[in-house]
C-alpha cells in the first residue's frame, strides 16, 4: 500500500462539506501528511453550507450542483471526488457528475451503508464503475455541519473500504492512502459483510437511542422526566443528536440486516421482561454480568489500539 508520507493530490471535490467532508478536507490540508496543490472544492445543495466552509478556509472554492459549467470546471482535473451526502442521494449525484468526470478521477464515498450505494453506483456509472471505490469512515460527533469539522477527527479511527472487482489495485491503494494521511486505519471487507456488521454495532444503537427519546416525548410527564435525566440518559442518547436525514436513509437502505438485528434485540428484551416480571434476579444478573465482561473486554482492547479521545460513529 502507498506510504502515508508519499500521498499527494492536486484537487479534491467534496459533495457535502459537513462534518465528514469538512474534516477530511481539514485533515488533508492541515495535518501536513499530504503533498501537492491540495485544492479542495465544495459542492452543496445550498450555497449557505459551502459559503460557510469557504469562510472557514476549509475549502478553496465552490460550485453549485445545478450549474453545469461550474460543475464541469470543478471536476476538471480532480484526483478525487468524495460523496459525503446522505446515501439516498448517491445515484442522483453520480448521474449528475458522470458526464464531467475525467477518466482517471477516483470517486469514493462516506456512506454508512454499502450494498445500496454499490447498486446505485453501478446504475449511475455503468461501465465506469471501476472509478468508484466504496468507503465508510467510522467517525463522527454529536455535532454536525462544517463548523463541527476537525482536522484530527479521523486519527486512530477505522475506515472500511469495500473494493469492487472492477476497481484497480492502484485506485484502492490511492483511496487507502488518502485516509491514512488523515491518521485513520484502513480495513477492507465486502459490502454485504459491512452492512451486517454495522447494522449490529452502529445502526441498531442509533435506532434504540432515537426510540428512547421518542418514548419519553410521548409520555404525559415528559418534561419532568427530562428535567431529572442525568448521566445514564446522556450516555445512552448521545447519538440521538445525529442527523435525522442521514439516519433515515441508513435505516431504509439497510433495512434487511437492521430488521434481523431488531428482531434479535427484541427477543433479548422479551427474555429480560420475563425475568423482571418473575422477579428472577439470578437470570437478570447473569445477563448483566456477561454483558459487563464483554463490554469491559471490548473497552480494554479498543483502548490499547485507539486514542482515549476516540468516539465512534
Amino acid at each position: 500500500m502507498t506510504d502515508v508520507a508519499a500521498f499527494s493530490f492536486n484537487k479534491l471535490v467534496i459533495f457535502g462539506v459537513g462534518l465528514i467532508g469538512g474534516s477530511l478536507a481539514r485533515a488533508l490540508r492541515e495535518r501536513g501528511e499530504a503533498e501537492g496543490a491540495r485544492t479542495v472544492v465544495g459542492v452543496g445543495r445550498s450555497s449557505a453550507s459551502t459559503a460557510r466552509a469557504l469562510e472557514l478556509g476549509v475549502i478553496d472554492g465552490t460550485a453549485a450542483l445545478n450549474d453545469a459549467a461550474a460543475l464541469r470546471e470543478a471536476l476538471s482535473g480532480a484526483d478525487f471526488v468524495l460523496l459525503a451526502a446522505p446515501v439516498a442521494q448517491t445515484q442522483p449525484l453520480l448521474e449528475r457528475i458522470a458526464p464531467f468526470l475525467d477518466a482517471d478521477t477516483i470517486v469514493t464515498d462516506a456512506g454508512s451503508t454499502k450494498s445500496d450505494v454499490v447498486a446505485a453506483a453501478r446504475a449511475a456509472l455503468g461501465a465506469r464503475i471501476g472509478q468508484f471505490v466504496p468507503g465508510h469512515p467510522i467517525a463522527g460527533r454529536e455535532s454536525s455541519g462544517v463548523d463541527a469539522a476537525l482536522p484530527d477527527l479521523y486519527v486512530n479511527r477505522n475506515v472500511v473500504l469495500c473494493a469492487l472487482p472492477e476497481n484497480s489495485a492502484e485506485a484502492v491503494a490511492r483511496v487507502a492512502a488518502m485516509w491514512r494521511a488523515t491518521g485513520a486505519a484502513v480495513h477492507e471487507m465486502t459490502s454485504q459483510q459491512h452492512d451486517r456488521v454495522f447494522a449490529s454495532v452502529s445502526h441498531l444503537p442509533h435506532v434504540l437511542s432515537f426510540a428512547l427519546v421518542e418514548q419519553i416525548l410521548n409520555s404525559p410527564d415528559a418534561a419532568l422526566k427530562f428535567a431529572f435525566a442525568a448521566g445514564g440518559f446522556r450516555d445512552f442518547t448521545r447519538i440521538a443528536a445525529s442527523s435525522p436525514e442521514m439516519w433515515r436513509d441508513v435505516c431504509v437502505a439497510n433495512r434487511v440486516a437492521l430488521l434481523d438485528e431488531l428482531d434479535a434485540y427484541t427477543a433479548v428484551l422479551a427474555r429480560l421482561r420475563t425475568a423482571i416480571e418473575a422477579a428472577d434476579g439470578a437470570a437478570l444478573e447473569a445477563v448483566f454480568a456477561r454483558s459487563r465482561v464483554a463490554r469491559t473486554e471490548w473497552q480494554d482492547q479498543r483502548g490499547a489500539a485507539v486514542a482515549p479521545s476516540d468516539a465512534s460513529k
